[in-house]
């Protein structure tokens, strides 16, 4: 794993002209768990695969329905009824065969969120409910794994990076869990904008290229096409950084 073949210094040529060849073996030890492969969850892996992340863990209960198909652009008109994750893996293992795939056919709830997450160097939060979230935060904190949420609604999105340790979490952020919205409102575009602002995150945390945005908000506003950012610091109320960070 400590070495790049001939066909990947082809494949990422690009790249590691930007940021050097150690940044792309470090891209390729990593290991991303991806929790969601609606919107936000089919951009970021297909980019994640792209980049080079040498294991990819999806992590998703969900069948393809026609009414996915305006923003969740790794599936297909002829994946429907078909399982997310393996939908995901059939393009992703196209995509680039030099990378390892797992796919975890399950929901995440509080009793299995630690073995989802496990060896995880980054949680991606492409979930579609707060609830869940929560679980995967407190857990991310718990075990000392990065975490980043993003979330969208109409022409509006945010990210938000959580370095265990370092920084705010989500219940720093939101103190109560927001409520819950059936069918929200979203545009294509827009969801692969906020996915592609989370993987960007991502790669910076994962390389050390770049100044990640821990702790900082990150609003995205498509109507006037600007980003505001706002910095939250960690709660000394909150109830899971003031007992493990």
């Amino acid at each position: 794993m400590n070495y790049l073949s001939d066909k990947e210094f082809q494949r990422y040529d690009r790249q590691i002209k930007i940021f050097g060849i150690e940044a792309q073996k470090k891209l390729k030890k990593s290991k991303v768990t991806i929790i969601g492969l609606g919107g936000l969850g089919s951009a970021s892996a297909t980019y994640l695969a792209a980049l080079g992340v040498g294991n990819l863990r999806l992590v998703d209960k969900e069948k393809v329905e026609l009414s996915n198909l305006n923003r969740q652009v790794i599936h297909w008109t002829t994946d429907i009824g078909k399982l997310k994750t393996l939908s995901a893996f059939e393009k992703l293992s196209k995509l680039n065969p030099e990378i390892n795939i797992e796919m975890l056919n399950l929901g995440v709830t509080e009793e299995n969120v630690h073995e989802i997450i496990k060896d995880s160097d980054i949680v991606m939060d492409a979930l579609d409910n707060w609830k869940t979230r929560f679980i995967v935060n407190d857990a991310c904190v718990q075990d000392k794994i990065p975490f980043i949420h993003a979330g969208v609604r109409e022409f509006q999105g945010q990210v938000f990076v959580v370095k265990p340790r370092e920084g705010a979490c989500l219940r720093c952020l939101l103190p109560k869990i927001p409520k819950e919205e059936r069918d929200v409102p979203v545009v294509g575009p827009i969801v692969g904008v906020v996915a592609l602002i989370q993987t960007v995150e991502a790669l910076k945390l994962l390389t050390g290229f770049g100044q990640p945005q821990i702790s900082i908000l990150l609003f995205y506003d498509a109507r006037i096409q600007g980003i505001e950012k706002i910095k939250v610091k960690k709660s000394q109320k909150c109830p899971v950084c003031s007992k493990f960070g």
